[in-house]
């Protein structure tokens, strides 16, 4: 018989919790109110979304409330748990009020989504938003653990702090009102770049989630293999290949084998690439990788240009990202890892989440030199200042094209101004090593 859980009795926390305010300076303390007090009321707007969005049907497909999470993850599952393939652009329209076809997600995805799509509809979408803050939450404390080093504010001001802010922002706030499943990924790729040395089995996990959008998994398996830690790239890969493959092998009897399985994949890419929000030479999507960015800001973009682009900037993050590690320059390694990932491949705004506790750290720590890294770190922040009535200055001002523009711009360019204070902080050691 297994033991009971035990829980400290009433006036034991009561005394830890008033330990913990002891600890607190006055200031620490207004602190600490003020980002309980802008949290909670952020939390209440970005919450409400899940309970008052309506049902879907075929009317109201343009609703966009929760519509990541209708057309990625509730539908999907459903049609998935009823004997279908998610990935077929076809079925998925025929069968389901969705929008927008069902990208290619690990197929662990279908099984971990699962708890929120057995329920009603708007159960879920509570069930899910709620998990999507507390997640948020988690990667605030992520982002406290990794600047403790480098600051005296106390560990609980420093997570109510980033909390609020996320959940205030627009990067944060998307996240809740669209359903994106950003957090969960955001968390797996802060996990492993935190805790790749210390804790790799934990990492290798972390990296796993990561891999749910093949997009993020990708890129930064190969960055975190470049920096030495192979084994955690390596099983981290083979986790999450193992965990889709009873996924992969039963949509492959269903589709007649695997020729027709990889024809609805193929189809898939197909379609992914002629939609507005996901083509390269779409001038509405909100892409903000440099493929994407180059064509909305110049009109044009050579053939090849995605791969070359690819290529090209992990080649390039890798040589430094493993220079910097080995000039002890982690935390700007960490920042150049999350800021590659996000610019190498098709992404958008929300997806910068990955970057907080690096962003965080940089801010903090480079503070009074203020190098280009500093103020990559504020060009980084554009995304999340990116509030409506920011966005309907921007639209009135310029149009909708530099609206859907200028959080690429502004990504991109963190990810050349941190470039540039990788290359001068290695080629500073570089030079050091020869004169010693």
């Amino acid at each position: 018989m297994s033991a009971r859980p035990t829980f400290p009795p009433a006036g034991t926390r009561a005394r830890r919790v008033r330990e913990l305010a002891a600890t607190l300076s006055p200031a620490h303390r207004v602190v600490l109110i003020a980002a309980t007090v802008l949290g909670g009321v952020s939390t209440w707007h970005a919450l409400a979304p899940s309970w008052q969005v309506p049902l879907p049907t075929a009317t109201n497909l343009a609703e966009e409330r929760l519509q990541d999470f209708r057309d990625a993850l509730y539908f999907p599952v459903r049609e998935f748990l009823s004997g279908g393939n998610p990935y077929d652009p076809a079925a998925m329209f025929a069968h389901w009020p969705v929008r927008q076809d069902f990208n290619l997600y690990q197929p662990y995805h279908l099984v971990l989504g699962t708890p929120f799509a057995v329920f009603g509809y708007r159960t879920g979408a509570v069930a899910f938003t709620v998990s999507g803050l507390l997640l948020l939450v988690a990667l605030a404390a992520l982002a406290a653990h990794a600047v403790r080093r480098f600051t005296r504010v106390p560990f609980v001001v420093t997570v109510a702090v980033v909390a609020a802010l996320l959940v205030t922002s627009q990067v944060g706030k998307a996240q809740l009102y669209v359903g994106q499943v950003n957090p969960l990924i955001a968390l797996g790729a802060a996990g492993v770049l935190l805790l790749r040395e210390d804790r790799p089995g934990w990492a290798s996990a972390a990296l796993a989630l990561a891999w749910l959008k093949p997009q993020y998994g990708f890129p930064l398996a190969v960055l975190v293999y470049a920096r030495g830690s192979r084994r955690v790239a390596l099983t981290g890969t083979a986790v999450a290949a193992a965990a889709s493959l009873p996924a992969v092998v039963l949509l492959t009897v269903r589709s007649g084998g695997i020729g027709a399985f990889l024809d609805v994949v193929s189809r898939n890419l197909t379609h992914a690439r002629a939609t507005d929000y996901g083509a390269v030479d779409s001038l509405t999507a909100q892409r903000i990788d440099v493929a994407a960015v180059v064509f909305r800001v110049s009109g044009w973009i050579p053939p090849g240009a995605e791969l070359v682009v690819l290529a090209a900037v992990l080649v390039l993050s890798a040589l430094l990202v493993r220079r910097l590690d080995l000039a002890g320059a982690g935390p700007l390694a960490d920042l150049l890892t999350g800021l590659a990932v996000v610019v190498c491949v098709v992404h958008q705004p929300g997806d910068v989440l990955i970057a907080v506790p690096a962003m965080t750290v940089v801010l903090v720590a480079m503070r009074r030199e203020r190098g280009p890294a500093w103020f990559g770190v504020l060009a980084l922040l554009v995304p999340f200042a990116h509030l409506h009535f920011v966005d309907s200055a921007v639209t009135a001002a310029l149009g909708a094209r530099a609206a859907v523009t200028l959080d690429g711009v502004a990504v991109v360019l963190a990810w050349g101004l941190v470039t540039f204070a990788a290359v001068r902080a290695t080629g500073a050691r570089a030079t050091a090593g020869v004169t010693g």
